[in-house]
């Protein structure tokens, strides 16, 4: 299991340096100088799933807790995570289109974002459960 909390470390590290720098490029490219979610997309991936990975690795040498729950909780997890990055790139992009969004669109958009974030903090909880208990 330490490899492939290993692998996926390495996933989430190259994921978050693909989107910071398409935001930096995307941004330039587009003339854009405001504020914009896609700036969040490459923190969320670093410490998120990267550094949430390393550590797991590092818990799972000491408890040896996984199993088929805990890959359970962390399919949901990563789910949610990358639910979460599809919200902030949706919303990234209308805020760099400058795109005048009707409410329930914006609304939506706002709503793929948290439900994102609600399932990897319920994840996040659940996985910390497993932990302690084999602990």
């Amino acid at each position: 299991m330490e490899k492939r909390y290993a692998n996926l470390a390495l996933f989430y590290a190259i994921a978050a340096m693909a989107f910071g720098v398409f935001y930096r490029e995307y941004t330039k490219f587009s003339h854009f100088s405001g504020q914009t979610n896609l700036s969040v997309i490459h923190t969320h991936y670093f410490l998120l799933g990267m550094f949430f990975f390393l550590v797991l690795m590092a818990l799972e040498k000491s408890f040896s807790f996984s199993g088929k729950k805990v890959e359970k909780i962390l399919l949901a997890y990563q789910a949610g995570l990358n639910i979460t990055a599809l919200g902030f790139l949706t919303r990234g992009l209308t805020q760099v289109w400058d795109t005048e969004l009707s409410r329930g669109l914006d609304a939506s958009i706002s709503g793929v974002a948290g439900i994102g974030h609600i399932l990897t903090g319920i994840c996040l909880v659940l996985l910390l459960l497993e932990i302690k208990k084999a602990a």
